[in-house]
This record gives C-alpha cells, sequence and structure tokens, in this order.
C-alpha cells in the first residue's frame, strides 16, 4: 500500500511541476509453480553423476543418527548478540540482537529475536550417492557450555558420530561483527564425495509493529553476476522455486534483518543451487485509515542451499545474521548491500545513487553535529532548499520574461495561425531574443523529487531510522499517529501554491490545482514515514519566503510602465 501511495504521490508533484508550465505556455502550433517432486535436479552441482538425485526438504532420511540425547543451548555471546546453537543438529536456535528492540506486540519491547521457535536455522543433511543422512536429531557434543566472543576461545567445535563416521563443526565468531565463519569435515565417505544441503529455515520472526509491511519485503536472495529475488508472497503453497547456481551466496531477508551463507572467497561460488517451497498462507491484520482488515500473506518459506562435500569430507562458508546496516555490509564486501536496495527495478538505476549520497549525508551529519536525526532533517530540508534558491531566482526570471513578451507571443500566434511551421520558427526566434525559456520554471520544482523519492526509499529500508524518536513522533520510520505532520506539510504545500499564484495570470485549472493537490497529497502522505513528510514540510515552510520575493518581483513587473523590461 505505501509503494502504491508514493508512486500516485510521485505522479501528482510531477503533474504539479508540468501541468502549470503548459498551461501558462502559448501554444505554438524464479521462476515458481515448480512442483517440489520435479525440482532436485536444478540443485546438483556441475560435477555430480547424472544418476544421483538430491531429495528436497520433505525427504525421509534413509538412516537414523545415533540416539538423541537431551537437547542443550551453547550460548555465544558479544556485545552485538546472543546466539543460541542446539547441541541437537547444531542448529541455530536463538539469534537475539542487543542493540534493536522488538516492535512486536507479543514481544512487549525485548531485544529482537530473529529465529522462529520451529525453524531453526543452519540445519545440515549429508547426500552420497543415493543416501541421504539428516543432522537434524544428531546428539552433537559441543568443546564448551558457552563463549563470549573477544575472549581467548572465539571458536564453538561440536562434533557428532553419524552412521560409521563422525561430523565435525567450527563456529569461528569474530568481535564487533555479526559475521562467522563455519567449516566442518565429514569422516567415512569413502573417498566418493557428496553434497551437503544447508538450511536456512522458514524465514526470519517479524519483530515489527505492522507485520504486513515487513511480510512483503519476506523473500530469498541469491548472488551470481547480480542479485535475484524471489518473494515469499510469490510462492504458492506447497509449490517451489528452483533457483539455479551457482551462487556466491544464498539468503534470506525480512524488511530491516537477513539471514546469508556466503563465500568465503568473494571469487568463489560453492552454492550449486537453492529451493524455496511456499508453506501455507496466513492471515495478517492491517490498519489503515478506515479500520483494520485481514490479507493472507506468505510468511513463511523453507529454504534450503547446497555445497559440494569433496572426497576428503572438508567443507567451509560463512554466515552474516543480523541486521542491513548498510556501511557494515559494504566493509563485508560481496555486494551484500544489494540484498536491500533502494528504489523499484525500474527507478532503481537512479534511486539508488541518490539515496546512497542522501544517507551519507544525513549519517555525516548526525555525528558530525552531534544532532538527532530529527534535527537533522530539518536541517537537511532547509539545506535542499538553499542550494536551489539561484535556480528558483532564475526560474522566476524566466518567467517575468514570459510575461512580458505575452502580447507579442499572442500576435504571433494570431498572424500565422494558418502556418504552423512558420508559427514555430517565429515562436523560436522570439524565445531566443527574449532569452525566453518556455520551461524554465519545471527545473526547480522537479530538482527536489529524486531527493523526495530517495528519501522515500531511505526511510522504508534503513535501519538506523527505525525506532527513532522525535518530539511527539515514536518513530520517524513510521507514520505520525497523530496526523499532526502530514497536516502541516499539506497547508504549508497550500501556502506555497497560494503565494506562486500571486501576479500570475487568472486560469481555472490552476484555481483546481490550488485546492486538491495540496488535499491528495496530504491524503497520500498520512500513512507514509513521518520522517519524508517532516522534510517535506520542511522544504515547503523554508521555500514560502523564497515565493513571496518571487511574487513580489512579479507584481512590480507588472506595474512598470509600458515599454519597461
Amino acid at each position: 500500500m505505501d509503494q502504491r501511495r508514493v508512486i500516485l504521490a510521485v505522479f501528482l508533484m510531477f503533474v504539479v511541476a508540468i501541468v502549470p508550465a503548459l498551461l501558462f505556455k502559448p501554444k505554438p502550433g524464479a521462476r515458481s509453480g515448480v512442483p517440489a517432486d520435479t525440482s532436485a535436479a536444478a540443485l546438483r552441482p556441475p560435477s555430480a553423476a547424472p544418476a544421483e538425485t538430491l531429495p528436497l526438504p520433505t525427504a525421509r532420511p534413509p538412516a537414523r543418527p545415533a540416539a538423541a540425547l537431551p537437547a542443550e543451548t551453547v550460548w555465544v555471546s558479544s556485545p552485538l548478540y546472543r546466539y543460541g546453537f542446539s547441541t541437537r543438529g547444531a542448529k541455530l536456535v536463538a539469534a537475539e540482537l542487543e542493540s534493536y528492540k522488538s516492535f512486536a506486540p507479543a514481544d512487549s519491547g525485548r531485544r529482537v529475536q530473529l529465529i522462529p521457535a520451529d525453524a531453526p536455522l543452519l540445519g545440515l543433511r549429508i547426500v552420497v550417492g543415493s543416501d541421504t543422512v539428516s543432522l537434524g536429531e544428531a546428539s552433537f557434543t559441543a568443546d564448551q557450555k558457552s563463549v563470549t566472543v573477544g575472549g581467548a576461545n572465539t571458536t564453538l567445535t561440536l562434533t557428532a558420530p553419524v552412521g560409521g563416521g563422525t561430523v565435525t563443526l567450527a563456529y569461528q565468531f569474530v568481535p564487533d561483527d555479526y559475521h562467522f565463519k563455519v567449516t566442518g569435515s565429514v569422516a567415512g565417505l569413502g573417498g566418493s564425495g557428496g553434497l551437503l544441503i544447508v538450511d536456512l529455515g522458514q524465514g526470519l520472526r517479524s519483530v515489527e509493529a505492522e507485520p504486513l509491511t515487513d511480510y512483503r519485503e519476506y523473500a530469498v536472495v541469491t548472488k551470481a553476476d547480480k542479485t535475484q529475488k524471489e518473494t515469499f508472497a510469490s510462492l504458492d503453497p506447497g509449490k517451489s522455486a528452483v533457483l539455479n547456481g551457482p551462487f556466491e551466496w544464498v539468503a534470506v531477508k525480512s524488511k530491516y534483518f537477513f539471514a546469508v551463507i556466503l563465500a568465503p572467497d568473494q571469487n568463489a561460488r560453492p552454492f550449486a543451487g537453492a529451493v524455496a517451497t511456499g508453506l501455507a498462507r496466513e492471515p495478517v491484520t492491517a490498519s489503515s485509515l478506515f479500520g483494520s482488515r485481514a490479507t493472507l500473506l506468505a510468511t513463511r518459506a523453507a529454504v534450503v542451499t547446497t555445497v559440494a562435500l569433496p572426497p576428503a569430507g572438508s567443507f567451509r562458508y560463512d554466515v552474516y545474521l543480523g541486521p542491513f546496516e548498510h556501511h557494515r555490509l559494504d566493509q563485508l564486501g560481496h555486494g551484500l548491500d544489494d540484498a536491500n536496495p533502494y528504489g523499484w527495478s525500474i527507478f532503481r538505476p537512479i534511486i539508488h545513487p541518490v539515496s546512497i549520497v542522501v544517507v551519507r549525508i544525513l549519517f555525516w551529519m548526525h555525528g558530525a553535529l552531534r544532532l538527532p536525526y530529527g534535527w537533522v532533517l530539518i536541517a537537511f530540508g532547509v539545506l535542499i532548499r538553499l542550494l536551489l534558491w539561484p535556480l528558483q531566482r532564475r526560474a522566476m526570471e524566466s518567467q517575468m520574461r514570459m510575461q512580458a513578451v505575452q502580447p507579442l507571443m499572442q500576435d504571433i500566434q494570431n498572424r500565422y495561425k494558418n502556418d504552423p511551421q512558420r508559427l514555430q520558427q517565429e515562436m523560436m526566434r522570439l524565445y531566443k531574443e527574449h532569452k525566453v525559456n518556455p520551461f524554465g520554471g519545471c527545473l526547480p520544482m522537479l530538482l527536489p523529487m529524486p531527493v523526495l523519492l530517495a528519501l522515500f526509499f531511505v526511510f522504508s529500508n534503513t535501519i538506523e531510522f527505525r525506532g527513532v524518536p522525535f518530539l511527539w513522533l515514536p518513530d520517524l520510520s513510521r507514520a505520525d499517529p497523530l496526523y499532526i505532520i502530514p497536516i502541516i506539510m499539506g497547508l504549508s504545500m497550500f501556502a506555497v501554491s497560494k503565494i506562486g499564484q500571486r501576479g500570475m495570470p487568472p486560469n481555472p485549472q490552476t484555481k483546481t490545482f490550488l485546492y486538491v493537490m495540496p488535499a491528495m497529497m496530504t491524503f497520500i502522505f498520512l500513512r507514509l514515514a513521518s520522517g519524508l513528510n517532516l522534510y517535506y514540510a520542511v522544504q515547503n515552510l523554508i521555500s514560502l519566503p523564497q515565493q513571496w520575493q518571487i511574487s513580489k518581483r512579479r507584481l512590480a513587473a507588472q506595474n512598470r510602465p509600458s515599454g519597461g523590461t
């Protein structure tokens, strides 16, 4: 819904910028729906024997590991997180992020916990020939009861007897990062090699106050030459999307968080493919201006990826499990920040670079000036308007010259109304002689639009603004619960338009725009991020003195004696 609103808002702003100028201008003459039981071959690594097949997540393993012992959770703690690994299957069963609060009503403001209780991550299965062994119920022995990252030993090692061999897993943690390394070995393969299936669970827990907007961002994302995204919403229940590799990384994401398994080497593509299987759709309640309603939406999908297992039985990969912090992901490399890019695909080549620049400016102002983000947005709005003031002045001068030559244009139109080609030539000559640009008033209004659109995506995708309060606003990334900022934005937009029409020729169309457009824009912006509304309102308020000065000069030019310039 927010995306449809912003598309309409951009269209209306474009209309506001272009139509008045035209009215005053003289008329110059992957795929989804693949059945799960037929998609396994797509995950086969290139070196695998053609006769072998890969079972999907629902396959029943033909061999059982040793009898399961009661599971324990080994906690790995750092200033950033608490990861919990179960000794049953060596799976990641909990991921608490110390720096982020959950806004889900059931969490009561506790720390973010990303992993669903019944869908852990990093479960493993081993495929050798036609045999598959699931390690999900294998009883592992941990070399430590708990791990404190940054201490003497930041590697957690788990071992388990499986069949006639042994599986060893080592998780090595990095201080001050959500990134950790996984190395492992499987003894007893018999020198034939095989395949390792890594389970990425069924998606992450929603920890947002408005789960509908969160679930719409749920997707599996892969990176080969470029990133590809398959949203959970596009998966029919019981059907699978088969993503053909090889991939550099495979991830599951929500709006602000993601879990990714990636190659240790940025030039490597160890993951042969991935499968995302749709699960049942669930009713999700969404609130709007007209009340609450339930929408059926896919909130989970079973996702697996594969790694070739050499005859020696060793394997390695890295894991990132945490927030979409763009500066952190830039440092980690692998193009991970492209998993959550700014802008829709059609606008991304323009919006994404603008958004990156805007974000960096806002972060710099926040850090260098030591201002809360609300005041940063106000200062940024003032800065943008001041930077555009020279262009605004030129637009004003162009409009005044256009008004001055109106009688000459009307004379040319009457004289050559039956000769369109000559009419066009004379109009162009008139524009050139009097230095008139018929579209000169449009550019200053169009230039702020990429910044405004970029800020829409910045507040939708940038976790640094999540949960940031300002004055009465509880969260700059969410709508104003009292609707004060959108109303101020609409009133200021009306004032800018009203003052801007002083001294302009009377026109019924522009009078309609004067009242209709602010009302429509206010309605559209009511449920958009309060930070976006704050920026736009500041832009309008700062432009009021400029518009007043422009209108005074326009009126003064009209009152000059005839023949003045």
